[in-house]
């Protein structure tokens, strides 16, 4: 196995182009799991570790952009935490103390798994990921991203710079079902973001499906039945959007819990964490 170490982004890139095969490994908490169980055997390894800029981030004109290197347990820092609830919220949910301050964002993205712990609230945020190649730049809406089980847009010879998110303008909530809140696999996991601004509704749903999803239907009838001064809806209300929330899943039965029992979950999670965010609540980070 070949180990390719850039120094800069510019020689990521470039080794990228010339080892399309490379699996890009940060902090490795997927890739070495693999490796050790020999799941995965690639021909070479890409570490990102000694790129700088990946660890960095910024505001600018009300979006956030995190460097994909940007870890977990970063998130969950005030300055980040306060900017983007929902993904704090979620971050809190990843693995262990230890693996949230070695797990990223653009690990995360990168696996594409559809439990993975962020996505749901890079949906319900309309986050855009930033690819790029030796022949440029690429910018990939969130949506747009994910393409199968375990499968991104990503081509070949990209690799993932950073991921763009508006600072949030209302209320934000992200809540998992599992064995326990950290250290386990979700069952399934939904994000709601809302922004009164706009008047407009976000979802993100994981673990429910091939991919992470959206659930529009539930996101139009919310923006409309919503009180936005109070941002309170009647109950009636709120049980038709868990129910849309649950429509917009296409579960699996596994050794975690039925296709049944996942969309009952996330109905419940739907009123949860409206509930949530009409209280204005936020849940501790």
């Amino acid at each position: 196995m070949e180990f390719l170490a850039p120094a800069d982004w510019a020689e990521a890139v470039q080794a990228k182009a010339a080892h399309p095969e490379a699996v890009p490994i940060a902090g490795g908490t997927d890739v070495m799991v693999e490796l050790n169980f020999d799941l995965r055997r690639p021909t070479a390894l890409l570490d990102l570790g000694r790129v700088a800029e990946l660890r960095d981030w910024e505001v600018r004109e009300g979006v956030v952009r995190i460097g994909a290197a940007v870890t977990f347990a970063r998130l969950l820092r005030a300055d980040l935490a306060g900017r983007l609830p929902a993904l704090a919220m979620a971050a809190r949910t990843v693995g262990s103390p230890q693996i949230r301050n070695r797990a990223t964002v653009g690990g995360n993205l990168g696996t594409a798994s559809p439990a993975g712990d962020a996505h749901p609230a890079l949906l319900a945020t309309g986050a855009v990921v930033e690819a790029e190649s030796v022949r440029g730049p690429r910018l990939i809406p969130i949506a747009e991203f994910f393409t199968g089980v375990k499968r991104s847009a990503l081509a070949p010879d990209e690799l993932i710079k950073a991921v763009s998110i508006p600072e949030a303008a209302g209320p934000q909530q992200f809540a998992k079902v599992g064995s326990r809140n950290a250290m386990v696999i979700a069952v399934c996991s939904l994000s709601l973001a809302l922004d009164p601004d706009r008047r407009t509704v976000g979802t993100g749903i994981g673990s429910a499906g091939p991919t992470p999803v959206t659930a529009p239907a539930a996101e139009r009838f919310l923006a409309e039945e919503l009180d936005w001064d109070r941002l309170t809806v009647s109950a009636g209300a709120a049980m038709r959007f868990g129910r849309l929330v649950a429509q917009a899943a296409s579960p699996i039965d596994d050794v975690r819990g039925t296709a049944a029992y996942r969309r009952h979950a996330l109905a419940v999670l739907a009123v949860r964490t409206l509930h949530w965010t009409s209280r204005r609540e936020q849940v501790p980070v």
